[in-house]
């Protein structure tokens, strides 16, 4: 029987962004996006919830130092989103529609280059208290 066990770490950030795409006209961008196609932007209260999967240490019983996991989202995701306007303030999505999809696409791809590969990684993001995203799905 596998030993694999899953952890997860929660943290928080604020941003705010539009949904547009630069291809279709205004009416066919406010049909699709409604409110979310602000040309004035709106926020969100984002709860990330990163889960790593994987087996214990035999030394630490850990299977990542979740201290460790805490301070490589700080550095990698919060300080690079938080309080930013993701349209404009950063390079992950000027030309690509942070939705909650793809928002929750660019953190994975982020914090995949971190972790070693021998553990699984997966990402759920909440926009709202009952809107969220898993990626990837296993």
């Amino acid at each position: 029987m596998s030993k694999k066990v899953a952890v997860y770490r929660k943290e928080h950030f604020n941003a705010a962004h539009r949904l547009n795409n630069p291809k279709w006209d205004k009416a066919t961008n406010e049909q699709v996006f409604g409110k979310c196609n602000n040309p004035h932007f709106h926020g969100h209260n984002y709860e990330l919830v990163i889960k790593v999967t994987g087996e214990p240490d035999e030394e630490t019983g850990y299977v990542i130092d979740l201290k460790v996991l805490s301070e490589l989202v700080q550095e990698n995701v919060i300080e690079r989103f938080d309080h930013k306007n993701l349209n404009e303030d950063t390079a992950e999505f000027k030309h690509v529609n942070p939705s909650a999809e793809n928002i929750a696409i660019v953190i994975y791809n982020i914090l995949r280059d971190k972790i070693d590969l021998k553990f699984d990684l997966q990402i759920r993001l909440y926009e709202t208290e009952r809107n969220f995203v898993d990626y990837p799905v296993n």
